[in-house]
């Protein structure tokens, strides 16, 4: 998947599951791994990571 859908799509599943959009992403990623379907799975760690590079940092 282009970079381009891949943080459109990351954007999609933040603005849709907030908080829980990386964990949904990262659980997608697992049930393709476990599939055996290695190109599904990597354009979900991309998402996964997209998500994580969007999101503000933790405020302490």
């Amino acid at each position: 998947m282009e970079t381009a859908k891949v943080m459109d799509y990351a954007r999609s599943l933040l603005d849709a599951h907030g908080d829980k959009a990386e964990a949904e992403a990262a659980q997608k990623a697992a049930a393709h791994e476990a599939a055996g379907e290695k190109d599904q799975a990597k354009t979900w760690r991309a998402i996964e990571t997209a998500i994580r590079q969007m999101r503000p940092p933790h405020q302490g």
